[in-house]
């Protein structure tokens, strides 16, 4: 093995391991203990943040704040990648806002001066469009943060009937139509809630006694069978004309099971929480003709209640 293909192999390797010794890249490597130390001191004069621990039980570290060893894109690939993460722009929040503004400006800037004038005729060309909203999402770190760490957290937040202390502890965030979304089990009323991040006046890690539930094992796929209940959900039955189908496909997520004939028509069949009633009412009333919600029953007397009250206002 070259040298140089060495290095890469073994910048890889460490950056793998949380904690290693000489002597077991050696082994790995097949080559001498001088060999992979002359190596190492050349990936930390590249900037590998190595350090090293004396003793029986020392070895060599890389610090949590690692950098990650080179990786060989296509051209096709570099620029996917690029627009992936350009498309992003149109959020004004992110939990990760400055290393992703950070990490674009690094890949475009190391891209051969071709690939960049290839980017530069696409930017006005091909983009991913997300509304633009002017809402302030601030807490989106501290919630992905307690949604991986398993924590629970206060918030301070604002719903119809008007601002509240919570304990939540949060399974995941996502963004739709230009908004962020928190799921999270609630304390306050024992289920899975979904709050929108920027009702979110604050957020901050719960001080009290209360234990975190072990939801390891729920993310933003499965929470709702994980939480599923007689008392709280009821079967959604919806006819959808092709172009319902299509408005359901780019506008309602989390979304039940959404099935297509070959016509392109299609239905809705599955499960919703009864909480969310009012906002599916007012979603299929906004298909109008495109939509006919066959069940459950409550959701098609909300939708006859509100346009009751709509005809009053314009009689």
């Amino acid at each position: 093995m070259s040298k140089s293909k060495r290095l890469i192999e073994l910048m890889m390797t460490v950056n793998r391991k949380r904690k290693f010794t000489v002597k077991e890249l050696a082994v790995e490597f097949e080559v001498s203990t001088r060999t992979i130390l002359r190596d190492l001191q050349e990936l930390s004069e590249l900037g590998v943040p190595l350090y090293s621990e004396v003793g029986p039980h020392g070895g060599y570290q890389v610090l949590k704040e690692r950098i990650l060893p080179p990786i060989a894109f296509t051209e096709e690939e570099a620029v996917a990648i690029f627009f992936a993460s350009h498309a992003l722009r149109h959020y004004l929040y992110l939990p990760f806002e400055p290393e992703s503004s950070s990490a674009l400006s690094k890949f475009y800037y190391y891209m051969p001066g071709d690939v960049r004038d290839r980017i530069d005729q696409m930017k006005n060309r091909v983009d991913f469009f997300t509304p633009a909203r002017q809402m302030k999402s601030p807490y989106l770190s501290i919630l992905l943060e307690g949604a991986i760490h398993q924590k629970v957290l206060v918030i301070e937040y604002e719903s119809r009937e008007g601002q509240s202390s919570r304990q939540i502890q949060p399974i995941g965030i996502y963004a739709s139509n230009g908004l962020w979304y928190c799921s999270a089990y609630c304390f306050l009323r024992s289920e899975l809630r979904l709050f929108r991040c920027d009702r979110i006046h604050s957020a901050v890690e719960d001080t009290s006694d209360l234990e975190a539930l072990d939801l390891r094992h729920v993310n933003l796929g499965n929470s709702d069978e994980v939480f599923q209940t007689q008392e709280t959900y009821v079967n959604l039955y919806v006819e959808l004309s092709r172009e319902g189908l299509q408005r359901c496909e780019s506008e309602l997520w989390p979304l039940p099971k959404l099935n297509i004939r070959e016509d392109g028509t299609g239905w809705i069949d599955g499960d919703i929480r009864k909480v969310d009633l009012s906002f599916y009412s007012k979603f299929f009333l906004g298909l109008g003709n495109e939509a006919t919600v066959k069940e459950p029953v409550e959701l098609i007397d909300r939708m006859k209640k509100i346009l009751i009250e709509v005809m009053a206002k314009y009689a």
